[in-house]
């Protein structure tokens, strides 16, 4: 045991609140550490992809051996407006290539080019490729900055993304969903304004036993950053509705799940008596008890965050929690 967690023990009845605090900063900086890493990963393509023959065409050659073109810019956007289907999506399709480079992404670039409008925009095409490319850009452009983010929502990506979740094509459905996580997870504000657009229940009903694995990861992972910020938490209307959820995925065999999972109630827990009671009552502090014992250490630690939060609580919380 740290030295850490040895004080929160030793100290469990003095300050509750303050070892919340504590344990919460610490938590985010983990979790913000593992949500860049993700995204990093996941919205990248390798730049030999860039430098393909499809990399090249219609939009301009956007990189050269690697290198991104910034000439080309204004054609791009000027061709992403163009009336002609083929020529819009190939100019969409560089402008996502540029974003999903692992060389520095040029998003203020995109930005200030002013094709945001149109990308967002494009959301609303009966052309699915279209709608996925555009996706896919605002999502990285959404992976950036707090203004970066801020951008795509004052763009009014928002409440398209929440339409494209309702998409026939699966492909669209999983992008909107990434898109979606990535607003939420700037912080309490978005997350907010989200929740009021209606995002939890057509969220929740990608649950289901044949969801494709990759999938299920987005979505739980767009769970958790539901449930992070603290100031202030969700509505206990929120947290009670992602409850039934999180029971259910916490027996989940895939380890990516798990962890975000029981991330997702450390961070209930986090969030004081109240929260900590909808925990216990929904039942599943009995499935996470033994999670301490799991033989991956994220699974151990994610737990840990979680009991070690339950016990800061009243002695009824922790006598009803069988520890």
């Amino acid at each position: 045991m740290t030295e850490s967690r040895q004080t929160q023990y030793k100290n469990m009845g003095k300050d509750s609140e303050a070892l919340r605090k504590s344990r919460v900063e610490n938590i985010i900086s983990i979790r913000k550490d593992k949500r860049e890493e993700t995204l990093s990963k996941r919205r990248n393509i390798p730049v030999e992809s860039l430098d393909s023959d499809d990399a090249s065409t219609s939009a301009g050659a956007v990189v050269i051996n690697g290198t991104y073109n910034r000439n080309t810019l204004e054609d791009i956007v000027k061709k992403a407006s163009s009336q002609d289907q083929e020529v819009q999506l190939s100019a969409v399709q560089q402008a996502r290539k540029l974003l999903s480079s692992d060389r520095n992404p040029p998003i203020d670039d995109l930005i200030a080019s002013g094709i945001l409008p149109i990308l967002v925009q494009c959301l609303s095409s009966n052309n699915v490729t279209l709608q996925f490319e555009a996706a896919w850009a605002l999502t990285n452009i959404a992976s950036g900055t707090s203004q970066q983010t801020q951008s795509v929502v004052q763009a009014g990506a928002v409440p398209l993304f929440l339409e494209l979740l309702s998409s026939g094509n699966m492909n669209v459905c999983e992008q909107a969903v990434w898109a979606l996580g990535n607003i939420i997870g700037d912080g309490p504000h978005f997350r907010d304004y989200c929740i009021q657009l209606g995002i939890v229940e057509p969220l929740l009903k990608f649950i289901t036993p044949g969801i494709p694995i990759g999938f299920l990861r987005n979505v739980t992972w767009v769970i958790v950053n539901l449930c992070r910020s603290k100031d202030p938490p969700p509505s206990p209307e929120i947290v009670q509705t992602l409850l039934p959820a999180l029971a259910a995925l916490i027996s989940h065999t895939d380890q990516n799940i798990l962890v975000d999972t029981v991330w997702a109630l450390s961070y209930l827990t986090d969030g004081g008596n109240e929260q900590i009671q909808m925990v216990i009552n929904s039942g599943v502090v009995g499935n996470l008890i033994p999670l301490l014992s799991h033989p991956e250490v994220k699974v151990q630690t994610a737990a840990l965050r979680a009991v070690g939060n339950i016990v800061t609580g009243t002695d009824e919380q922790i006598i009803r929690s069988y520890f």
